[in-house]
């Protein structure tokens, strides 16, 4: 069975360890990358008028609206509500449809900054471009992080699907590893050990085996919540409602159709959903607003300024309405819901570390080093002994 299992991890690492090495070290920064974002891009982030003052909704929402007549080619996809001082407006943006084609402009970006005081567009970018561009290396390698930049084919996310199948091999890989770890009870505290001065091989050896122990549940950890987040649809929605009711999500019951003018002002929404987070007892003020022109839907989120990500805990609570009528389509509560629910609610702050906020972030961040570090000491093992094989042959 041993021999079995070595195999089994020899060529598991194999196949995953470029790809592990590419994630675990994308992730150590971009657990950082809206910090690191503002630092490279300043005119993305700071407003040129340098207002004093924090920026409410009402004037955002105009704001969003002026945008939209200027360039009747742009339809305002998510909009903050509210912005601290001397920050830009952030908007993602996506094309409409020319009525003379009948297809969508091509725009050449999806984010705008704004100086919230002039209207003044102060940038723009294509997110997740393959590009290394100064504006364009953090959206690039937070996309690298998770897609390796396949493109998409056939109508499928070619890239999330096969990085959710080196996530799913991660997780075998992980109970593989953790019992070729202990051959034997008597010899279990060698597993644990870090050999620092009997040469680079041996040291090699436990940079990879018992780097690996130390922190195995950590490891566990990213692989199954990699896996959720690429496989969801695919896998673990389907295996956990097996288990605990899962409820539906408020986009489940729409059917795509044409992209429409939604019928109801972003405004008319806000008040609508200032009074269903009363009636639910959503404490936090509204944050931010996004429209689904495909099925749609508006979803407006909670949170205060500057805590968009949601750093500490499961995250922001979102609500969502018909962009028809206004009327409540239900919502996203974190912590609230059926067993299945928290637990994919859980699966991005677990796997970005912001569940514990700040501390959290910084674990992950090492983790990454850790990850790729793993990957890279176990290609080196096997490239010795294919050279002791050689050698003997």
């Amino acid at each position: 069975m041993r021999r079995v299992f070595v195999l089994l991890h020899r060529w598991f690492g194999l196949f995953t360890a470029v790809f592990l090495f590419v994630a675990g070290f994308t992730g150590a920064i971009i657990s950082w990358d809206h910090e690191l974002d503002e630092w490279l891009n300043p005119a993305l982030f700071r407003a040129r008028s340098g207002s004093a003052h924090p920026i409410g909704p009402s004037t955002l929402l105009a704001l969003v609206e002026a945008i939209e007549r200027r360039d009747p080619r742009v339809r305002v996809k998510y909009s903050p509500l509210t912005i601290e001082p001397t920050r830009t407006l952030q908007l993602s943006v996506e094309p409409r449809i020319d009525p003379a084609t009948r297809r969508a402009f091509d725009l050449g970006f999806n984010q705008l900054a704004v100086d919230p005081e002039t209207g003044e567009i102060q940038g723009q970018r294509m997110w997740g471009e393959a590009s290394l561009a100064r504006e364009n290396i953090l959206p690039f390698l937070y996309k690298l992080h998770y897609t390796m930049h396949i493109p998409n084919a056939f109508g499928a996310e070619i890239g999330m699907l096969f990085m959710g199948i080196v996530a799913s091999v991660w997780v075998l890989d992980c109970f593989i590893a953790l019992w070729l770890s202990f051959p034997s009870r008597k010899t279990w505290s060698k597993s644990f050990a870090f050999r620092l001065q009997s040469g680079s091989a041996r040291l090699t050896f436990d940079l990879h085996r018992s780097g690996g122990v130390w922190v195995w549940g950590l490891l566990l950890m990213l692989a199954v919540t990699a896996v959720c987040m690429n496989l969801s649809a695919q896998v673990v929605r389907p295996l956990v409602s097996l288990f605990s009711d899962l409820s539906k999500s408020p986009f489940d019951a729409r059917t795509p159709h044409r992209p429409d003018e939604p019928v109801i002002a972003r405004a008319q929404v806000l008040e609508v959903a200032r009074s269903e987070a009363h009636r639910r007892g959503i404490s936090r003020p509204p944050g931010g607003i996004s429209f689904a022109q495909g099925v749609g839907v508006y979803g407006v989120g909670f949170f205060a300024p500057g805590l968009e990500h949601g750093d500490g805990g499961l995250g922001n609570p979102w609500l969502y309405f018909d962009a028809r009528d206004g009327r409540s389509i239900g919502g996203e509560i974190p912590g609230q819901g059926s067993a299945a629910d928290v637990f994919l609610q859980a699966q991005f702050p677990l796997h970005s570390g912001r569940i514990l906020g700040l501390a959290g972030r910084v674990l992950v961040s090492l983790m990454g080093l850790v990850v790729a570090t793993l990957s890279t000491t176990g290609v080196l093992i096997w490239l010795r002994k294919q050279r002791s094989r050689a050698g003997r042959s």
